[in-house]
């Protein structure tokens, strides 16, 4: 499997990371830093780079370069592997903390003996940190405050690093023998324990998982349970036959399989992991596929992204469940920047991109000026940009690329941009960039003076969510889909895995009322243009039929709604 740019970047990063923690050149440092950011933003695969071709991308020099060739071929290198071991495999797991980086890492390993978020808790709740050089209580009660926000992620795996762990068991099973259960497959934003359902047998799989994991667990007939990663896996073995009552069974969330225990208990049966059992004479019926269990038992066929007994059980009874919408139904993607802003790609490249998807249009919605960092593009920019994009059209291509900003909303409710200049534009995301720790009150009345601006019409992120890094600002999203219903705007669903932004409950909301949904998949990189099967689990997952969708409108029906 060819290792893709976005992964090399992991790797130098965490080589980097580790060469601070313990203290290398800080020149040679910087250069892996550097060298990761590069290669994030590079179109050509690096993988597949001789070293020639590497040592002419600039900042990537002959020792760069080897590292490069090395994770491209084995997924890792020696040097990062060297370096893990000279520090506590727990260390690591610090950086994944808001606001706590390698340079603090290495001092509170070194000064207070901090090996893990056990420990660094432990010397926080104890008023250790203050008696370091350049901390403080401020600092003690930042670090208390990012360990409870990764305790309240449960240490929950984003769907990119689940899909990792599952890519690395993957070889022991022989393809179609097995499949991921429980809430990785009914499309859920964020993933604890991964199960697996297998109709290999546990003699054949279990030696093949030695090499492939970071601990054992449990080993059995039935199941196994291992560790990779930190993050623990089931897996399950069951016959063919029994297949389908397996994957029903460890897929639905807990109240689903209540009521259709319920539910069974009805007509006098009862269910479980290996079919459904008559009660009057303990005959078992077993099932090699979902479908016909579902069938028996007098049920539609439920996906797994609509089983979680919010009424859907009910619905499948009278067989009136609502057509989701699918990959099939998207016409478009909605949220991507170039490189005129923090983008990778060119106006060409999205256009090409659009083609190979069988788009008929993507919006290039680069950020405003205001957000500085990023590179944005202020009004006479944004002229010019125009005219680019109106020349790549004119070259006859079958996707066309529409003319949009992803305009800042700013902390007294005004935007980025000139009204005149927003006008001008074919769509126009409004998504709050900065000051994220406004009271509940403030920050709703500042995007509702986005919702209400005649010119924005959709509201990206809308809750500012990154998964397992940093928390929902307080937003009353009740007022915003409220007021959305009202102005006729778009609420957007970020297909980005580390948003996934609006989530599923507040997209049913949004359905209910009318508000129809956005699916943007925030693309920097090529690789992202992916991530807009994420955006439409999500959908589904909120009851989104194609019609809920902008995404689904033909290019026409988009621009006359937008007008």
């Amino acid at each position: 499997m060819e290792v893709s740019n976005r992964e090399v970047a992991r790797k130098l990063l965490l080589l980097s990371e580790l060469q601070e923690i313990t203290g290398d050149n800080v020149f040679k440092i910087r250069a892996f830093y550097r060298a990761a950011d590069i290669i994030d933003r590079l179109n050509n695969p690096v993988a597949l780079m001789s070293d020639e071709d590497l040592r002419l991308v600039p900042g990537i020099g002959p020792a760069i370069a080897k590292k490069v060739r090395e994770i491209g071929k084995t997924g890792t290198c020696n040097e990062l592997e060297e370096l893990r071991a000279k520090v506590p495999p727990s260390l690591v797991e610090l950086l994944n903390l808001e606001g706590v980086g390698p340079k603090t890492i290495a001092v509170l390993w070194k000064k207070l003996n901090v090996q893990c978020i056990g420990d660094l808790e432990k010397a926080a709740a104890g008023h250790r940190i203050r008696s370091l050089k350049g901390f403080g209580e401020k600092k003690e009660q930042g670090f208390l405050r990012s360990i409870a926000l990764y305790r309240a992620a449960g240490g929950r795996m984003d769907r990119v690093e689940a899909e990792s762990v599952i890519n690395n068991l993957s070889g022991a099973f022989t393809p179609g023998t097995w499949v991921v259960a429980g809430s990785y497959r009914r499309g859920k934003s964020s993933i604890g324990d991964i199960d697996i359902v297998t109709t290999e047998s546990a003699s054949v799989i279990n030696p093949k998982l030695k090499n492939r994991v970071d601990e054992v667990i449990d080993e059995g007939e039935r199941r196994t349970s291992v560790r990779v990663r930190g993050h623990r896996v089931d897996i399950r073995f069951t016959h063919e036959r029994q297949l389908g009552s397996m994957l029903i069974y460890l897929t639905g969330s807990k109240e689903f399989n209540i009521r259709l225990r319920e539910i069974a208990i009805e007509s006098g049966r009862k269910v479980n992991e290996y079919g459904v059992q008559e009660r009057a004479d303990g005959k078992i019926h077993e099932f090699s596929n979902e479908q016909d269990m579902f069938a028996f038992l007098g049920l539609q066929n439920i996906i797994p992204e609509l089983r979680e007994n919010q009424g859907e059980i009910e619905l499948a009874r009278n067989y009136q469940l609502p057509q989701l919408v699918g990959l099939t139904d998207i016409r478009g993607d909605l949220h991507v920047h170039s490189d005129w802003s923090d983008g990778s790609l060119t106006l060409e490249q999205l256009a090409m991109n659009g083609e190979t998807l069988g788009y008929d249009y993507i919006l290039c919605s680069d950020h405003s000026a205001t957000l500085g960092i990023t590179h944005g593009l202020d009004e006479e920019k944004l002229q010019r940009q125009s005219h680019e994009i109106e020349r790549v059209n004119r070259m006859g291509g079958t996707c066309t690329l529409l003319h949009g900003t992803e305009v800042d909303i700013l902390v007294n409710g005004s935007l980025g941009l000139q009204d005149h200049a927003l006008s001008e534009l074919d769509l126009v995301i409004a998504s709050v960039h900065t000051s994220l720790k406004e009271d509940r009150d403030s920050m709703t009345r500042r995007v509702i003076m986005a919702v209400e601006n005649e010119n924005v019409d959709i509201i990206g992120h809308p809750t500012g969510r990154l998964l397992g890094k940093r928390p929902p600002f307080e937003i009353d999203l009740s007022r915003i889909i409220d007021r959305a219903k009202e102005t006729g705007t778009s609420l957007e669903c970020n297909a980005s895995p580390w948003r996934l932004d609006l989530d599923d409950t507040d997209i049913r909301h949004s359905k209910e009322l009318g508000v129809p949904i956005s699916i943007g998949t925030d693309t920097h990189h090529e690789d992202d243009f992916s991530h807009m099967r994420y955006g439409v689990t999500i959908a589904q997952r909120g009851w989104c039929s194609a019609k809920d969708i902008l995404n689904s409108l033909t290019l026409q029906e988009l621009l006359d709604w937008a007008s």
